[in-house]
């Protein structure tokens, strides 16, 4: 069955960076897009980037733009998002997900927690 299992988030304090991983499998991992979302405490879900089959082609929420990177390693089935310069505002719980065309996601993982504060 199809699994993500996301790992990598803590707390970290405001400028700092942290390497968020999620593993993949029981699906043809390097056939599908993959996207990264988060939900910060009281708020609905925030789109925060994706990632092409290949790796070759990545897309950013503009909040995110400049300080965060998407890559895969389709030989290993991971996903990972690289969060530099990070603020108080990117505190979420941060899921990776299965994209299935137009945005939508068909299977996402439990999250993990990255918290932001001094």
């Amino acid at each position: 069955q199809v699994q993500l299992v996301e790992s990598g988030g803590g707390l970290v304090q405001p400028g700092g960076s942290l390497r968020l991983s999620c593993a993949a499998s029981g699906f043809s991992f390097s056939t599908y897009w993959m996207i990264w979302v988060r939900q910060a405490p009281g708020k609905g879900l925030e789109w925060v980037s994706a990632i092409d089959s290949g790796g070759g082609m990545t897309y950013y929420a503009d909040s995110v733009k400049g300080r965060f990177t998407i890559f895969r390693d389709n030989a290993k089935s991971m996903l990972y998002l690289q969060m530099n310069s990070l603020k108080p505002e990117d505190t979420a719980v941060y899921y990776c997900a299965r994209e299935i065309g137009q945005g939508a996601m068909d299977y996402w993982g439990k999250g993990t927690l990255v918290t932001v504060s001094s």
